[in-house]
């Protein structure tokens, strides 16, 4: 997820939750013009950031064939033999530019690249989308034109661009479009806890080409989701404490000046004190803090106070 997942999340995850996840999508490298492929763009992405990463697969926004293939190769140059294309993205400026999801009302479009990128690139290519952008429905138009490429992967989320991430995800939809695919699917969409990630593996377990469940938001609310999937008990309290406190050593290390280094604690503390067993009060009063200093010590604190096991 832009702004959220990237390397120093992915690093800090895998040092507390080793081999939680099989792999990751790294957030989108955008193709623009004048530097597709430079080295500042790939910086999320390169091997030397990622040794002590989680598995991770780079991910491609935009349908500038040409610089789609330069974009492609330079991560295959990298070591990367998959790259992905975010064809499901809903911001509203990417949309409206035919980018992410806005380019799902247009199947030719969407032709147009795989035509061109398909037979020219190193790395195997993978799709990750929407059921549209206006409607639900575009997917049924886009299914027989995905089926004519040796696509390694389709990741389908079921709402459309104009839904952002409000109201629910259409699993019905997204199934039915799944049923219809030739390529391998994951399934991506609102797996918040263990029961969700469950229902979706029993429908999913009956198509033969379903792949697993990509999980998103879900586990930025709650980075135990997988040892709760997996079924293991442990204090999922503490273990998230001590998530936080490593990814915020790791936010100090990559953000050099403290106003950015709160700002981007604060942005992950609103998602993950979702999930803690603290008052609402207490969570909303970190947020008033006005030094790295002072919110460090009340998430030490935290870890400090005695705990009680949850099952």
């Amino acid at each position: 997820m832009q702004g959220l997942t990237e390397v120093m999340f992915r690093r800090a995850y895998e040092q507390c939750f080793p081999g939680a996840f099989d792999g990751s999508v790294a957030p989108f490298v955008s193709l623009t013009h004048g530097n597709c492929g430079g080295r500042e763009q790939l910086d999320d992405i390169l091997p030397e950031n990622n040794r002590a990463s989680m598995p991770v697969t780079p991910q491609i926004l935009g349908r500038e064939p040409e610089e789609f293939v330069r974009m492609a190769d330079s991560m295959a140059d990298l070591g990367y033999d998959e790259v992905n294309w975010n064809i499901g993205c809903p911001m509203r400026r990417i949309a409206a530019k035919h980018r992410g999801s806005g380019i799902l009302p247009y199947p030719a479009e969407i032709r147009e690249v795989l035509d061109y990128v398909l037979p020219r690139i190193k790395p195997r290519l993978s799709v990750k989308m929407r059921l549209g952008h206006r409607s639900p429905d575009e997917i049924f138009d886009l299914i027989p034109i995905l089926n004519d490429y040796p696509l390694a992967s389709v990741t389908i989320h079921g709402r459309t661009g104009k839904q952002q991430y409000g109201g629910t995800v259409d699993k019905e939809r997204v199934f039915a479009a799944a049923g219809m695919l030739k390529a391998p699917f994951f399934y991506n969409g609102d797996i918040r806890t263990a029961a969700d990630y469950s229902q979706i593996v029993s429908v999913g377990s009956c198509l033969s080409a379903f792949l697993g469940v990509m999980i998103g938001r879900g586990v930025l609310y709650d980075p135990t989701l997988p040892l709760k999937i997996k079924g293991i008990q442990a204090d999922y309290n503490q273990l998230t404490l001590r998530f936080v406190a490593t990814l915020y050593d790791s936010i100090e290390q990559h953000f050099h000046h403290p106003t950015p280094q709160l700002r981007k604690m604060k942005e992950y503390w609103c998602l993950v004190s979702k999930s803690l067993h603290i008052s609402e009060q207490k969570a909303r009063a970190m947020l008033r803090l006005q030094g790295v200093a002072d919110f460090r010590k009340s998430i030490d604190s935290l870890i400090n106070q005695p705990q009680t096991p949850q099952q």
